[in-house]
């Protein structure tokens, strides 16, 4: 099914200001479906002068007047969204702008933007089901009624509003309906219930809201104004709406104030409440978590560089050069762990940025060539982020096959340039780390090669990667270390019966 965007860029001449104004109210427009017990259906008029339907809501408070897809939907002739369009002004008591089955009465609305109508909303309620409305749904119907007109008048969507279609308050979660003084003249049950929580003991009919949510808010020496307070100020003074959160009684209330003002003139502000004291729990344990998380690898890192200096000082001792070059080398291997877990320590998940890692790595292994004639190391590709549980095996790979490559591929401290290439596609990462210096040596056999930096790096590809590694000699001249390591981490060996 086509979305809002594209049917509009394919079907219209609207311009991209009037798809953002339209974008903005559907991202609103849940609200006025519930309030109106409705369901919204967008028009807008093709190039042809055909009506078409580009959005469809149906309402979580009501039956729906449209169980079928709307969207699409394509009329040739809607004499009341015609009319609207033209008059620029709602018209009610009409008939739906497509044949349906049941009784629905239908009101169309002029969606303005600026001096001009971009699009007409049809109400569409079915009233089949009519009965004697309550107070909450006469709040409900009064609400909606002045959201419509500010939407025929321009004023709604308020811009650069930007609702969080996930986590903002739903009428469902609670409703306050303020006057322009900012005192409660309706409260749902719901909304009672969360204001229960925070510690509100008596009925909020006729309070001041502002005032009540500072007495609760209210701490030992605090001064500033709380953000519940200054939210509902701001909806009612300035005319824009605002989101903040109450705490109070270890309970946290999420509250989304508009302001109603239809006709130009203040009517108050309409309130949702959602109590969202747990989300704001389980939000905490997993920050503390993730901090708990970092801290670990920070420790780890640090540890790590200790065990890397303490090697380094041994080798500095050694006179044997060639157990000075094996601590050097387990120096280096060390240091290639430490930076994954340090880039670990500073990142909000396990996943990281592998490009990083993979310069730093690189960076070292060159350092091995600094004694001799100037060996270069260059990346090309990205690895793009990866999994913890992929990042370190595959940084100590890497450095194994560079550093091997500096090490073997130039015994007589040429100069020479090694070049990594890196292809990330949807599930794999392929790496060529292509050198040109000296090649294979006659008769290698990666399984059976004896050099210890190769067996380590075997070993992780297959029991850690889960990946392929295949040494050749590379075209024209020097070696060519071909892997592939798929993304998705390899399934755990079975265990032995």
């Amino acid at each position: 099914m086509s979305t809002l965007a594209e049917l509009v860029r394919a079907r219209t001449d609207l311009t991209r200001l009037d798809l953002e104004h339209l974008q903005r109210l559907v991202a609103e427009w849940q609200l006025v479906a519930d309030l109106s017990f409705a369901d919204l259906v967008l028009w807008v008029r093709s190039l042809e002068g055909h009506w078409v339907a580009v959005a469809h809501m149906r309402p979580t408070t009501g039956p729906t007047a449209y169980p079928l897809d709307v969207v699409g939907v394509e009329v040739d002739d809607s004499p009341d969204v015609e009319r609207a369009w033209r008059g620029g002004r709602i018209v009610r008591d009409g008939h739906p702008a497509w044949p349906v089955k049941g009784p629905v009465r239908t009101e169309a609305i002029p969606v303005r933007r600026g001096e001009r109508v971009i699009a007409v909303l049809s109400r569409d309620t079915n009233v089949g089901l009519a009965r004697v409305p309550s107070q909450l749904e006469l709040t409900y119907l009064t609400s909606a009624g002045e959201l419509v007109q500010m939407v025929a008048e321009g004023t709604f969507p308020f811009p650069g509003s930007d609702p969080d279609p996930e986590h903002a308050p739903r009428v469902g979660d609670g409703l306050l309906r303020l006057d322009r003084t900012g005192h409660v003249v309706y409260a749902s049950p719901n909304a009672l219930s969360a204001y229960r929580r925070l510690g509100v003991t008596g009925d909020l009919l006729g309070q001041h809201l502002g005032h009540t949510i500072a007495r609760l808010s209210a701490g030992p020496g605090r001064l500033d104004e709380p953000r519940g307070s200054a939210a509902l100020a701001a909806a009612l003074r300035f005319r824009e709406p605002r989101d903040s959160e109450v705490e109070a009684q270890g309970a946290v209330v999420l509250l989304r104030a508009l302001p109603m003002v239809p006709g130009n003139e203040p009517r108050g502000a309409l309130v949702l409440v959602r109590d969202v004291t747990e989300v704001r729990r389980r939000d905490r344990q997993i920050m503390g978590k993730d901090a708990t998380i970092r801290e670990i690898h920070h420790r780890v890192k640090n540890n790590l560089q200790t065990v890397a200096a303490l090697l380094r000082m041994q080798a500095r001792r050694m006179t044997d050069p060639a157990a000075q070059a094996a601590l050097e080398e387990s120096v280096r291997r060390v240091a290639s762990i430490a930076v994954v877990h340090e880039t670990l320590s500073l990142a909000l998940d396990e996943n990281v940025a592998f490009d990083g890692i993979a310069d730093k790595v690189l960076a070292m292994c060159a350092e091995v060539a600094t004694t001799g004639a100037p060996v270069v190391v260059v990346r090309t590709g990205s690895f793009g982020v990866l999994s913890a549980e992929v990042a370190t095996p595959l940084s100590m790979v890497l450095t194994e096959l560079v550093q091997n490559a500096v090490e073997h591929a130039y015994p007589d401290r040429q100069a020479g340039q090694i070049e990594v290439g890196v292809e990330r596609l949807a599930d794999v990462v392929h790496v060529e780390v292509v050198d040109d210096g000296a090649g294979l040596p006659e008769g290698f056999d990666l399984l059976t090669s004896s050099r210890l930096g190769l067996q380590i790096v075997k070993a992780l590809v297959d029991g850690e990667l889960g990946g392929q590694l295949l040494l050749e000699p590379a075209p024209g001249k020097g070696t060519r270390a071909r892997l592939s390591v798929p993304l998705a981490a390899p399934p755990p060996a079975a265990e032995p019966a």
